[in-house]
């Protein structure tokens, strides 16, 4: 199988590890950029990546770059590309735009030229067009420009890649799944020690470190949309999926998910039942303030609250406590808390030993790591 480019879109923070994530698949000559990493690989690995890459957003297979100073050389450069090759007039397609710069300022207006330049190609050709449906095509395509460099590309994924049809419910505030597979191997949890997401809202974390801990891939209950491409190959994909089922393992650790709220428990619950791994997590309606950890060692995940609903004096207190309960009642762990609210991590009470600059949706946060000692560090330490 011939060997082309490819890039993985992901979230800002996460590229180091997603190209840690495609050197496991046997990418060649990855390429670190912003939010995203280009590689090379055949279409088994662009088949592989959109099913097995936990950190990835989207899955790009290139068709052609070109520089354009304004939307006729927009249009022309894209009607010159023989769209024959990837769809016909009875199929659907659909156009994701995304702009950076000051000569296109508008996504929407990107995909609407380019739109009508692949609506008249075809017009000019069969003297009939395809539709668009902008919800299930049966081709996408992403159109993304950098000031006057355009890049268009063929989405193999459809769905962006965190919709693992696992949450179809959520609370307020849930964490993406990109985001929340992404934090859990920053934080260096080995599937060994336990996992406690002790604020677990709708129950993404420990939903996503069970598929780690399982071996499941994350898209192993979805489709994509190079599925419906004109050259899929269904044999070669079946073998994917039976290779990638065999490798299922058995779980080596305990992962605990709680909340204070009994309705954001029966969320995370239901959620973790349609993920498979329900049976693999312990659901526990607990206050944060009045639990403890009494085993050797875990790694904790905290996505508390930021704020946006408090008061300003409420959350400082909250933060503070939570630092103490975390110093006085889990020792022997490490401890990743996630938040916006900068001034409210300052009165922690805990030194971070680490500190990782993410986004949660618009929100900058920072991810604090905190080392939880038995006894006094110097202790930790000698021992």
């Amino acid at each position: 199988m011939d060997n082309f480019g490819i890039t993985a879109t992901t979230l800002y923070g996460l590229e180091d590890i997603l190209s840690e994530e495609l050197r496991q698949l046997g990418a060649r000559d990855i390429e670190v950029l912003n939010r995203a990493v280009r590689y090379k690989g055949n279409i088994e690995l662009l088949y592989k990546s959109n099913l097995m890459l936990r950190t990835a957003v989207k899955i790009l297979k290139p068709i052609i770059s070109f520089r354009a100073f304004d939307e006729t050389q927009l249009y022309d450069n894209i009607k010159t590309i023989d769209w024959d090759q990837y769809f016909g007039t009875e199929d659907t397609f659909a156009i994701d735009g995304s702009v950076n710069g000051e000569i296109f300022t508008h996504s929407k207006y990107v995909a609407l030229k380019s739109k009508d330049a692949i609506v008249d190609q075809f017009r000019d050709k069969y003297n009939i067009r395809p539709d668009v449906d902008a919800e299930f095509p049966d081709v996408r395509i992403n159109v993304h420009i950098s000031n006057d460099i355009v890049n268009v590309s063929l989405d193999s994924s459809g769905n962006i890649l965190s919709k693992r049809n696992y949450r179809l419910n959520q609370t307020e505030a849930s964490m993406n799944e990109v985001l929340a597979a992404g934090i859990i191997i920053l934080s260096g949890w080995d599937k060994n020690c336990d996992f406690i997401d002790p604020m677990c809202g709708s129950g993404t974390l420990a939903i996503e470190a069970a598929l780690m801990a399982l071996n499941i891939p994350p898209g192993r209950n979805r489709s994509f949309g190079f599925e419906t491409w004109k050259d899929f190959d269904k044999e070669l994909w079946n073998k994917i999926l039976a290779e990638a089922d065999q490798q299922i393992n058995k779980i080596n650790c305990k992962i605990y998910a709680r909340d204070i709220d009994y309705k954001s428990l029966k969320v995370a619950k239901l959620n973790a039942e349609r993920a498979g791994v329900s049976e693999y997590i312990e659901f526990k309606e607990m206050d944060f303030f009045q639990s403890e950890y009494d085993g050797e060692k875990a790694v904790v995940i905290i996505n508390p609250p930021y704020g946006e609903r408090i008061e300003v004096d409420e959350i400082i207190d909250f933060y503070k406590d939570m630092g103490t309960r975390l110093k006085h009642f889990y020792p022997g762990c490490n401890a990743w808390v996630i938040s916006s609210n900068s001034d409210a991590l300052k009165h922690f009470g805990l030194r971070p030993t680490r500190k990782i600059k993410l986004f949660n949706g618009p929100l900058e946060c920072k991810l604090h790591k905190y080392e939880l000692y038995r006894g006094s560090k110097r202790d930790a330490y000698a021992s």
